[in-house]
């Protein structure tokens, strides 16, 4: 007979005897507890010699935690995009322009290249000036502190109407132009009435028909418009047979030895500044217009303001033309300190050797560098950018776009070669208006 087997006696830890639902209940509260360690002064409830074998028993609180040990950034430890430097020299390679404005209109108060004159503001001036802050959003076209256009001393003839001229002003406007260079001196005479021309020579102006008021039209009309107008003294110290004044210089010698042929087909004789009677007839006749004309934003003379190298005589008539400017502004800052004396010539270096012309010494206000041709243009920019802007004809209009967009360049001046402004203002827009 078999002998029963004895039951065997079971071995481990009676897990399996534990109900279920219990062992659920014992993983959450520990799943709890770990979660929640940091909130839980857990070191109270271990025994010493057990807590250095726990690994998340010495581990310090978020609070605790030094910034080094937080892996979120920290706002002040993020570095800022560096910043391209500005170069130490950069008022010597780059030529800063005039600073501009949004204020009313006023004489310019930092002269490009004057050292004494600081004329003051105008009184009562309410128009804006061309020269306003360019925004972000304009076009490079309108960024350009001066818009300006050359217009003859002839476009008033023909008895001009006052409609007529202020409609020519708002058409030029229109077209993007906010200064215009008006002729109002040229071959010995003036267009307006002269008191010094008539107490001089016994004439009044040149003898072309005009209306007495057409520049206060002019002006006026431009103001409203917030535009500038410049007294343009078209060809200077020249004359021709045709002048008024030419036979009687030719009697008193008042002309320079030669004929002056800068210009092809145009024979001029050049007056003489260093006779008295020359030198104080042009300072008399500009303190003259600018108290005749208090409104007016500025005076420009052009190349016409020297002497050709190829006159004949070796006779250098620099100091003499530099002595007689000087005289001459002087005069008309003292008749109106309100307006810019400004020059549109060639560039420094060729002014001076062909044509005596040192305007660098003569405390102009702005100068212009005229660019008439393709050959050197770009030579020509070095000049342009060190000074207040360029003057091109429209055989330039094929640069325009990269003068446009030379921040460098401060204004531009369009010269009509052809005797049409109305149409170089018009091709003008239309390029501008194409450019990016």
């Amino acid at each position: 007979m078999t002998s029963p087997k004895k039951k065997h006696k079971g071995c481990g830890c009676g897990c399996g005897s534990i109900p279920f639902s219990v062992i659920i209940l014992f993983a959450i509260a520990g799943y709890g507890l770990f979660t929640q360690r940091e909130k839980i002064d857990l070191d109270r409830f271990i025994p010493s010699q057990l807590k250095a074998e726990i690994p998340f028993s010495n581990s310090p609180t978020a609070e605790e935690a030094s910034p080094a040990q937080i892996s979120s950034p920290n706002p002040a430890e993020i570095n800022p995009p560096t910043l391209p430097q500005t170069p130490a020299n950069i008022e010597e390679t780059i030529p800063s322009p005039s600073p501009t404005s949004t204020e009313p209109i006023t004489p310019p108060t930092s002269l490009a290249n004057s050292s004494n004159s600081q004329p003051n503001p105008k009184p009562n001036e309410t128009q804006t000036s061309p020269n306003t802050t360019p925004s972000p959003t304009q076009k490079p076209w309108k960024q350009k502190n001066i818009r300006g256009i050359y217009l003859s001393r002839y476009q008033v003839t023909n008895n001009a109407s006052e409609q007529k001229i202020r409609e020519r002003v708002r058409y030029y406007r229109s077209k993007g132009i906010n200064t215009i260079i008006h002729g109002v001196w040229g071959n010995g005479c003036t267009m307006y009435k002269s008191e010094v021309l008539e107490k001089t020579f016994g004439y009044q102006s040149c003898p072309n028909q005009f209306q007495d008021p057409w520049l206060e039209w002019l002006i006026d009309e431009a103001h409203k418009q917030n535009m500038e107008v410049h007294a343009y003294f078209e060809k200077g110290i020249k004359i021709d047979k045709n002048s008024p004044l030419f036979d009687l210089a030719v009697d008193r010698r008042w002309i320079v030895a030669g004929v002056d042929r800068t210009h092809a087909g145009v024979d001029h004789y050049v007056l003489d500044v260093g006779i008295p009677e020359i030198a104080n007839l042009f300072s008399e006749i500009l303190a003259e217009f600018v108290q005749k004309y208090p409104d007016i934003d500025a005076v420009q003379w052009d190349d016409y303001l020297g002497y050709h190298a190829e006159l004949p005589g070796k006779v250098d008539r620099t100091a003499k033309l530099t002595k007689f400017v000087q005289n001459a502004i002087a005069a008309m800052k003292k008749a109106n300190p309100n307006v810019s004396f400004d020059l549109c010539h060639h560039n420094p270096y060729w002014s001076k050797r062909y044509f005596a012309a040192d305007w660098k010494t003569w405390d102009i206000d702005r100068a212009f560098i005229q660019v008439y041709s393709s050959e050197n243009f770009n030579d020509e920019l070095q000049y342009v950018r060190a000074n207040n802007g360029i003057s091109i004809t429209e055989r330039q209009l094929d640069r325009l776009e990269e003068i446009v967009k030379d921040t460098r360049i401060e204004s531009i001046l369009l010269f009509p070669l052809s005797g049409k402004p109305e149409e170089m203002a018009a091709s003008f827009h239309d390029l501008m208006t194409k450019i990016p």
